[in-house]
């Protein structure tokens, strides 16, 4: 993101403070999302004018993969940060239950995933990347260890899988950063997997590489062989970077009620963002139960041709044969012509070809039907693995909802307290106005007694004239 001027000729502190603001912000649909220290904040961005100059539309491709990378950047810069602080403080070697070393592996594939280019299968379009991972045992050779362990794990069938393993033994070896950083400088192979705004081509790639340099002090020990590293879903969390109102009891007033209102406007477009993707995924799981019905009636197709196959074979058999008792007749009787039993021998011929052909069809028919059983099968797994993201999806929708109430009666309690003080200030306005009032009773009192005093003196003086 380029830095951005405010309007003035002079800088002032509060258009510095907010183009600061602007420069570290994770722009999201309408809302910015600001990292302030440790949690992040949703606000509206018609709320601050940073820049003269015309805002691109959201509807350019361009703009959207920029704002991307900028996300997952940001995203990045947190999940590293929070990983090593809290790695340093716990103070052991880390294993793969660790949540925030979860969910940095959760943001570097999102990151590797961004702007990857889509490649045709038998079961659609499949995005994987594996593909640059491999690429890195060519540009550095100490890599090819973790390539050939990956290839040798048994419990990995998918690419996804494989890339989620590479990432974890890169870690382990404290190598990641070398990796990428090899990887990111030859965008010549990368251009074979990614488009040219994709994150691993840009300046962000480079950037998220310097920082995985810090993770060299972080000790992690995986085992890898119990993981299902095929079905996991990687979603961001990022409740974990939400700042707790319990955490900061010195803040109070309209501080509060504007930190519970940014949770929970950035809750609401958490939610709106998991919808859809559950959405995406119910309509994926649709046209994957109309792919298996659809392969269901060619299999059941399939199966009544192989039926009538095996009919017409032995309708075939059972003319042979009568032929075959035919000719043996007439052979014993030596009273069928010569010539019809040169016909007969012919029709048996073609007969014997006829059943040769229908096998080798029922054959290629049976050979059909096991590759679509095969079919089958994986599409089902497939429906089944969406079925559980679909399930762990709604889960944190319901959490996140919860979440969305608690933070409702927190912005409840907080117009109760704000009304009773403003109560209290207006009781406190009228008793100063009273107190103001009788002190400039008392004054103008002072001021008659010094008149009567002033008075009472020249009376006294003018008796004292008088009597000498």
């Amino acid at each position: 993101m380029s830095a951005l001027t405010p309007q003035s000729d002079m800088p002032t502190p509060t258009t510095d403070k907010i183009t600061q603001a602007a420069m570290e912000t994770i722009y999201l649909c309408k809302f910015r999302v600001s990292m302030d220290g440790e949690w992040l904040c949703l606000r509206e961005l018609d709320d601050i004018s940073l820049t003269p100059d015309p805002e691109p539309t959201h509807e350019d491709p361009n703009y959207l993969m920029a704002n991307e990378r900028m996300n997952l950047m940001n995203m990045a810069k947190l999940s590293i940060k929070g990983l090593i602080e809290s790695a340093l403080n716990l103070g052991r070697t880390l294993d793969s239950d660790y949540a925030p070393l979860q969910q940095f592996f959760v943001v570097m594939e999102h990151c590797l995933k961004h702007g990857l280019k889509a490649k045709k299968t038998f079961l659609g379009q499949n995005k994987s990347f594996w593909g640059p991972l491999e690429l890195v045992e060519k540009l550095v050779p100490e890599a090819a260890e973790i390539t050939a362990s990956v290839k040798d794990l048994p419990g990995l069938k998918t690419p996804v899988g494989r890339g989620r393993a590479w990432l974890r033994l890169a870690l382990m070896q404290k190598k990641l950063s070398e990796y990428m950083k090899a990887l990111i400088n030859r965008k010549d192979l990368l251009s074979e997997f990614y488009e040219p705004n994709a994150l691993m081509m840009e300046e962000e790639g480079a950037i998220i590489a310097g920082l995985l340099v810090g993770l060299n002090v972080i000790d992690a020990n995986f085992c890898m062989k119990g993981e299902d590293l095929d079905s996991q879903v990687g979603v961001i969390d990022f409740s974990m970077y939400l700042k707790d109102g319990n955490s900061t009891k010195g803040s109070e007033g309209d501080g509060q009620i504007t930190a519970i209102l940014d949770q929970k406007n950035y809750v609401e477009e958490l939610n709106r963002h998991l919808s859809a993707t559950v959405n995406n995924l119910q309509a994926k799981v649709d046209a994957l139960e109309k792919s298996n019905t659809k392969l269901t009636e060619e299999l059941a197709v399939a199966n009544n041709r192989i039926i009538t196959l095996q009919e017409e074979m032995e309708r075939v058999k059972e003319e042979s044969s009568y032929i075959l008792e035919s000719s043996r007749k007439a052979t014993k009787d030596r009273t069928a012509d010569g010539q019809a039993l040169t016909e007969a021998r012919k029709q048996l011929k073609e007969e014997t070809q006829l059943r040769l052909d229908v096998e080798k069809e029922l054959e290629a028919q049976i050979g059909m039907r096991q590759e679509m059983e095969l079919a089958m099968k994986m599409l089902e797994k497939d429906v089944c693995e969406k079925q559980d993201a679909l399930v762990a999806l709604r889960q944190q929708l319901d959490d996140l909802r919860a979440l969305k109430h608690e933070l409702s009666f927190k912005l409840q309690s907080s117009d109760m307290g704000v009304k009773q003080k403003s109560e209290i200030n207006s009781r406190l306005e009228e008793k100063t106005n009273q107190m103001a009032a009788t002190i400039k009773q008392l004054e103008q009192s002072e001021k008659d007694l010094v008149k009567q005093a002033k008075t009472l003196n020249s009376a006294a003086n003018k008796l004292i004239q008088k009597h000498h």
